[in-house]
């Protein structure tokens, strides 16, 4: 099959470097890899953000890059990209009526539009992945909020057009419905994690105090790293690290950075409380398995892919009850449950784990299971091109698929 991944502003070639780059990055990056060794053919299409890039790459893992010129070429805030969309569109308009894919995925609000856009004069079908909605965004950062004023609009737009959508979780399937998409068009295809990568055998990174959390994640108010330190106020003998956010030699000029330090100050927990900037993707494992538990903790999260990752590593989650951490981790089976924005009832839930090791263990094992057995790529993989399938998708000088599955990927 030939498959169109159109991420418009988070190229997969950054998610395949050292760092931890986004989540969007990251899932294009696992999926056009998995989609590629099942032997499909997929090209990706990002905007060109460096006038030094080629037009197009052909990575190690088998799937080529297309930089499209849309805007200007240097790094543009995704806010601000709503602009160049026409010209988004054009360009793999063009691609695809010389080179037509058997099916078109596109990743966030603005791909979803240039795709449907450029797709109409071909009837090439579209699958389309949020990643997350700006109704909900604007739902929990109101006036914070960025995002243009047409992105409820045009996310509707969207929603009703593309052929299928691919969901992450659960949540976001009831947020998909309230915004007019119906509810049949709608396939749950969570994120995947690499078990290759995560796994519970392995060097763990050496720590200070008898018990260690970890919480990683973009240094942005939402991620609730703030939660976190303040419940270690009434957790004795334990260190909290924060990994994320730019390199460590640059911490000092990020304002989350200096906000959550203050934070940490003011609530007397600082010499247990250390943010490590940004980890190479190769350390995380290590740092993952050091912990006695990971603790996420956002406002709210479209999906989440440290807990998945914690889970692969044989850690324990404590997870805020919202968004895709409900799906994934499982209350009382591979972590705990807690209510979002309160440091209290972390903190409760926290001192009971850590005083189990039995139970750590049990959740550790229980979580190693999930992963591997629902999250791997290779899964994720299949069940996408199950969507591409029920979406219309026919490989060329393929026969036309059997009526629609009766079964929903779930």
């Amino acid at each position: 099959m030939r498959i169109g991944m159109v991420s418009e502003h988070a190229s997969p070639l950054v998610a395949l470097g050292d760092v931890d780059a986004g989540g969007q990055n990251l899932h294009v990056a696992e999926l056009s890899t998995v989609l590629s060794r099942a032997g499909h053919d997929v090209t990706v299409y990002t905007r060109r953000d460096d006038p030094d890039l080629p037009e197009e790459v052909r990575t190690d893992a088998g799937y080529r890059v297309v930089h499209v010129p849309a805007g200007p070429p240097r790094p543009v805030p995704k806010d601000q990209l709503f602009p160049h969309m026409g010209d988004f569109a054009r360009f793999i308009e063009q691609r695809w009526q010389a080179e037509r894919p058997d099916v078109v995925h596109s990743h966030f609000w603005m791909s979803g539009l240039a795709s449907v856009l450029a797709a109409r004069s071909t009837g090439i079908p579209v699958v389309h992945t949020f990643h997350t909605l700006g109704m909900v965004k604007r739902r929990h950062q109101d006036g914070a909020d960025t995002s243009p004023e047409e992105r409820i609009a045009m996310e509707r737009t969207v929603g009703k057009q593309a052929d299928r959508i691919a969901a992450t979780c659960s949540d976001e399937v009831f947020e998909q419905i309230r915004m007019g998409v119906p509810r049949s068009r709608i396939s749950v295809v969570p994120c995947g994690v690499d078990v290759d990568r995560f796994t519970p055998n392995g060097e763990a990174a050496p720590k200070e105090h008898k018990h260690r959390l970890v919480a990683v994640g973009r240094l942005v108010p939402r991620k609730g790293f703030d939660t976190a330190i303040s419940a270690l106020r009434s957790i004795p003998d334990t260190e909290l690290v924060i990994a994320g956010g730019p390199d460590e030699g640059r911490l000092g000029d990020d304002p989350e950075a200096n906000r959550l330090l203050e934070h940490a100050e003011r609530t007397g927990v600082a010499d247990r409380v250390l943010l490590a900037g940004q980890v190479l993707r190769k350390d995380l494992p290590a740092l993952l398995r050091s912990a006695d538990a990971v603790v996420c903790t956002p406002w709210y999260e479209p999906f989440g892919m440290v807990p998945l990752e914690a889970m692969a590593c044989g850690v324990p989650v404590v997870a805020a009850a919202v968004g895709g951490l409900t799906d994934t981790v499982v209350d009382g089976v591979t972590g705990v449950h807690v209510p979002a924005q309160r440091p209290d009832a972390l903190a409760t839930k926290l001192r009971g784990l850590l005083a189990d090791p039995a139970r750590r263990d049990a959740y550790g094992i229980a979580g190693c299971d999930r992963a591997r057995s629902r999250y791997s790529w290779d899964r994720v993989g299949m069940d996408t091109v199950q969507v591409y399938e029920r979406a219309g998708a026919v490989p060329a000088g393929a026969a036309a698929p059997a009526e629609e599955m009766a079964g929903e990927v779930l």
